[in-house]
């Protein structure tokens, strides 16, 4: 049932499953890790059968709806292009949006996608993440003016659960942005109700590298010197004569002051696995596959060393890709086309995490809980001895990140107490990589 899932740290709080709760009780809440969950207390079992039909970390999915590429299959069934490890796609391409690049976390490329989504009368609304009383939330957008409040990206739980409450009453189309698994959901709510379809007609998928904690923003602030409430947090603060992994985090504290730290101090934040939902260890998704256009960050060179930053982008609908042909074609658009191999070269980290290792971790954890998402077996490869220590002290960081957080919400507590967890993940990375230089 959708509590097992709950149970064992396997949502991500997409919040979709709360649409299909008949009996109208549950609701989104956060939880003790600082992760968006569903509240199930009275839930019958026959209601939580019917939401985990749209949960993306099912265990148990129907066979014609069980992945990605079957889904892919249903939604893009006209694709000119599939990939093992990128999906079915139109034209893959880097770059930047002029108008929007210096405003948005890395190219500025969703910023204007919805612009032109708005301009053009494909949607009517968008629906996405924004500034909300010094925190953040999913909100509407209607106006192409109000596209600067949206043009960042926030590495803070949000969740999509007042969509479909409301969406019926909504008079128009709409467009979402999203994570993989947000998408997901998306997309499987769309094939058991096929009406919306139509009603939410362009995904914006953002590639992701992790949900993470509350924690995560609480740690940032205070290491960006704030001792107390923090607002309006910035999580990609950029800089041109950087690197564009070369950013800060900054927020305002209770008195209106600003707060900033450079987080190449901090160390690697994404890599260790830090204040990382349990779920996205079982998430095989690297590029939003199920989304009609996914954007990320091109972390490779030379884009990579330009501070302004590069977005990668996967085009997999006519329109995402005509949107995308029209902006080079007019010049808002600084952007070219990017061969398959490049593209993934700049996902390397994701793929190396979320497709080489995915079996490893599925052994580690079959014996712990009484369910596991389902998964694309086609990624699952035997590693060698090395890679299982790095993905072991990785899984021993992450979860042991949620618990020191709990215990003391202290970041001087915290970095001493994981000092050492993290000098053997270094030590263990290195290694690996000296092995497999060896064996190549």
């Amino acid at each position: 049932m959708l509590n097992e899932i709950v149970r064992n740290g396997f949502c991500t709080g997409c919040g979709v499953c709360i649409s299909e709760d008949q009996s109208r009780i549950s609701k989104m809440y956060e939880n003790d890790e600082g992760f968006l969950v569903p509240d199930l207390n009275g839930v019958s079992k026959e209601n939580q059968e019917k939401m985990i039909q749209v949960c993306p970390f099912n265990s148990k999915p129907k066979e014609e709806v069980k992945d990605e590429d079957k889904l892919a299959s249903i939604f893009f069934p006209f694709s000119k292009n599939e990939d093992f490890e990128i999906g079915c796609y139109e034209q893959l391409y880097v770059g930047f949006a002029s108008e929007y690049r210096k405003t948005s976390s890395s190219g500025g490329i969703a910023t204007y996608i919805f612009g032109k989504l708005l301009e053009k009368k494909i949607v009517d609304f968008l629906f996405v993440v924004s500034e909300d009383k010094g925190g953040y939330k999913y909100q509407f957008f209607e106006k192409p003016e109000q596209l600067l409040n949206i043009s960042k990206t926030r590495y803070i739980p949000v969740t999509l659960e007042e969509l479909f409450h409301v969406i019926d009453s909504i008079q128009g189309k709409i467009a979402v942005s999203g994570v993989a698994c947000f998408v997901k959901a998306i997309r499987l709510k769309q094939y058991y109700n096929p009406v919306l379809k139509e009603k939410i007609p362009f995904i914006v998928g953002i590639i992701c590298g992790g949900l993470k904690s509350r924690f995560y923003s609480d740690y940032l602030a205070q290491q960006a010197g704030i001792d107390g409430r923090y607002f309006n947090q910035d999580y990609r603060l950029k800089f041109e004569d950087r690197k564009a992994s070369d950013y800060s985090f900054g927020a305002y504290d209770e008195k209106k002051q600003f707060h900033q730290v450079r987080m190449k101090t901090l160390g690697d934040m994404w890599g260790t696995g830090l204040f990382k939902s349990t779920a996205c260890d079982f998430c095989d998704d690297v590029t939003t596959e199920l989304a009609d256009i996914s954007l990320g960050d091109a972390w490779i060179p030379p884009y990579v060393n330009n501070g302004l930053g590069n977005s990668v982008i996967v085009t997999r609908t006519y329109v995402a890709n005509q949107l995308i042909e029209e902006g080079i074609e007019n010049g808002s658009l600084n952007v070219s086309i990017l061969e398959a191999d490049k593209f993934k070269m700049s996902q390397k980290g994701s793929y190396n995490h979320r497709h080489l290792s995915l079996k490893y971790r599925i052994e580690k954890y079959k014996n712990k809980v009484p369910v596991l998402p389902s998964n694309r077996s086609r990624f699952f490869k035997e590693i060698p001895i090395e890679l299982k220590l790095v993905q072991n002290q990785r899984m021993l960081i992450r979860s042991k990140s949620i618990r020191l957080w709990k215990k003391r919400q202290s970041s001087q507590y915290f970095d001493k107490k994981l000092k050492v967890d993290i000098l053997l993940l270094k030590v263990y990375t290195k290694l690996s990589k000296k092995i497999q230089k060896f064996r190549r």
